[in-house]
């Protein structure tokens, strides 16, 4: 049911990409909007992962890497991976301070997952476990290359709706050019809700089936928590110019930006919280992350033993 619903909610997309097509072209434009959404779609599944570890310039890393806490990752996401009966990813690092992290890739053997060196610096090992095994979980789950052509094609409706308020649209269709403004004005907030509506549902899954990879939901939980009080106050340049690919992260990437706001494509930290904390209560695993608080400026959480920090070669 839920492949269903996300089928629908792309179809939707597509058809708001054709309808700004349509605006700016008439029945002309609309076609042509046809065959831009299909090529992009079709771009993206082939090159999904190539497109976003570009744009982040994520560095494909492996065991020989110098630094030991980026060995200690990769042999953590190669063991969870074959627990998980996934063929072994790209894995990657983000040079970003902010702490943070995503997958992408068009199916489970062309999948990549990537960390910023900020998650690796801030987190303990067993979080940095619970944070990619839920990213592990969205390659498992085949979330990846629909995150990324929803991030793709929101982006595209985002780009066409301002070409159209610069050079306007069909002045001769019913509404004239007041209707076609203020739906060039709609769309992309259209477009920011259908990609909420597939986006939320599947983080919350992926946490479930990331807890499950780690074995421990309380690691995630106290991760989560951590990288959300970080990502608030330590912001992503290349998100913020690219807002469309922010749902393939974490946590939300967007500085300032709350989690729990209207047009936000993840759910509420503290939601996710509570669900990985029942969800270890009911594996007996109740004892972390307890009495975790973050408030702006602060991250005080129970650690396990930390990973040693180093320099970035």
């Amino acid at each position: 049911m839920n492949h269903v619903k996300t089928f629908i909610l792309l179809a939707a997309l597509t058809a708001l990409f054709m309808g700004v097509g349509y605006l700016i072209g008439g029945a002309t434009g609309l076609v042509i909007a046809l065959v831009v959404a299909g090529g992009m779609n079709l771009f993206s599944y082939w090159n999904a992962d190539k497109i976003v570890m570009k744009m982040y310039r994520a560095q494909p890393v492996d065991e020989t890497h110098p630094n030991g806490v980026v060995r200690t990752y990769v042999a953590d996401v190669v063991r969870m991976a074959q627990d998980a009966g996934l063929p072994r990813p790209v894995i990657a690092i983000i040079p970003s301070d902010q702490p943070n992290a995503f997958a992408t890739g068009r199916d489970p053997a062309h999948a990549a997952v990537c960390a910023t060196t900020g998650l690796l610096d801030m987190l303990t090992r067993d979080e940095i476990r619970g944070v990619m095994a839920h990213e592990l979980a969205h390659v498992k789950n085949r979330d990846t290359l629909t995150m990324t052509v929803t991030a793709t094609v929101a982006g595209a409706i985002s780009a066409l709706a301002n070409f159209a308020l610069f050079f306007g649209g069909d002045r001769d269709r019913p509404g004239g050019i007041l209707g076609t403004l203020a739906l060039m004005i709609l769309a992309p907030m259209a477009a920011a809700l259908v990609q909420m509506a597939i986006s939320r549902s599947r983080e919350y899954e992926a946490d479930r089936v990331g807890a499950e990879i780690a074995g421990d939901p309380n690691a995630l939980a106290s991760a989560l928590q951590k990288i959300d009080a970080h990502a608030r106050r330590i912001h992503n340049p290349v998100a913020e110019r690219n807002p469309a690919s922010g749902q393939l992260f974490i946590i939300n990437p967007l500085a300032g930006k709350g989690a729990d706001s209207l047009f936000s494509t993840h759910p509420a930290t503290a939601n996710r919280v509570k669900a990985l904390m029942a969800l270890g209560v009911s594996l007996g695993r109740a004892q972390r992350p307890a009495k975790a608080v973050f408030t702006a400026g602060t991250t005080s959480v129970p650690t396990t033993a930390a990973l040693p920090k180093g320099p970035w070669g």
